[in-house]
């Protein structure tokens, strides 16, 4: 009975790992997509708010990748079966620094053999400064402002 318990704990352990591990961590650089990836990535696609439109390059481009960036979804996969082995780097340039976390929406990663990859974003919690008026609007941190009669070029 005892090593039938056992047996059973460790397919418990087993099972919920499976579920809740995350395969593919995404992170906000700048213009730059990044991620932290398990698994091999065979295929991408995501909603946005119009801030990755230009969406290129990254290690998407460089594994092969066909990347159809529109004004609300990027799709990225491979006619030839390539993939981005599991690892990290920079997946996408988005074109633009104006994507928040809030931005994307509908993602779907697959692995290179098909099955459906886990997908988060990495939480920060420090501030985002997001005055429209700050210099650094939109960037970690608090608000910066130019010196009275500069602009934040320092002019």
């Amino acid at each position: 009975m005892k090593n039938k318990m056992s047996f059973i704990s460790i397919l418990s352990i087993l099972f919920f790992s499976f579920i809740y591990a995350q395969d593919v961590t995404l992170s906000l650089d700048g213009q730059n997509l990044n991620y932290v990836s398990t698994e091999n990535i065979g295929g991408i696609q995501f909603n946005h708010d119009g801030c990755a439109s230009s969406a290129s390059g990254g290690d998407a481009a460089a594994a092969g990748f066909t990347i159809t960036a529109t004004s609300n979804m990027v799709l990225g996969f491979s006619f030839t079966g390539s993939y981005i082995p599991a690892g990290s780097g920079t997946l996408l340039n988005l074109g633009s620094s104006d994507c928040v976390v809030d931005s994307f929406s509908g993602i779907v990663f697959s692995s290179n053999v098909g099955s459906t990859l886990n997908v988060s974003f990495e939480t920060n919690s420090d501030p985002v400064c997001e005055d429209e008026s700050a210099c650094n609007n939109g960037e970690v941190g608090d608000c910066a402002y130019a010196e009275e009669n500069y602009d934040c070029d320092g002019n």
